[in-house]
């Protein structure tokens, strides 16, 4: 237990009967009058759902202790994905529902963050931009390319992103993991 005075962004609390809430951002309020309290904008773990709380200052919040682990991606195990703590080497079997997204960037022998909360996986973390290789994309019609056009090109893991025209198939691209957009060229 801690009081709220001890609250830090990133930090992650057991609010409401046992949910996992990280602290996005936080600020400790003295009005003239009255007690002074804490504005908190708080992220549920598992839902993702961001929302304001206000708590009266000095009271006790749960913490909990999330271990967060960078880990290897090994393969793909019918609704599991396999990673591997590079510390150990010992082998952790994540769901399909954990690693959401993110599977559209996971290449094996990637390294992704994990994080751990009494043993159940809550959450991976991929770098905040990955490089793939188009495995398959249109060729870019011609005189198409002076207008800035994007076009559907399929990556090496499935996924379906847009990059310019000039794109073909075999080139490798930088992707944003946060939000799926192409960066640019990897030469």
């Amino acid at each position: 237990m801690a009081t709220t005075n001890d609250l830090k962004n990133g930090i992650t609390l057991r609010l409401d009967g046992g949910e996992l809430w990280s602290v996005v951002e936080f600020q400790h309020v003295k009005p003239g009058k009255g007690g002074a309290f804490v504005r908190t904008k708080l992220k549920n773990i598992t839902s993702g759902k961001v929302v304001d709380k206000t708590f009266n200052a000095g009271i006790k919040v749960e913490i909990a202790n999330v271990d967060r682990r960078e880990m290897q991606y090994l393969y793909a195990d019918g609704e599991s994905y396999v990673f591997m703590d590079t510390d150990t080497y010992d082998q952790l079997f994540i769901s399909r529902e954990v690693v959401g997204k993110n599977a559209d960037y996971l290449l094996e022998s990637a390294t992704a963050v994990v994080a751990i909360n009494e043993g159940n996986p809550l959450y991976i973390e991929l770098p905040a931009s990955v490089e793939l290789t188009i495995s398959q994309t249109d060729p870019g019609l011609q005189g198409d390319r002076s207008t800035g056009g994007t076009k559907p090109a399929t990556l090496e893991t499935g996924a379906v992103i847009q990059v310019p025209l000039f794109i073909s198939t075999g080139e490798k691209v930088k992707v944003d993991t946060r939000s799926g957009d192409y960066l640019g060229r990897v030469n």
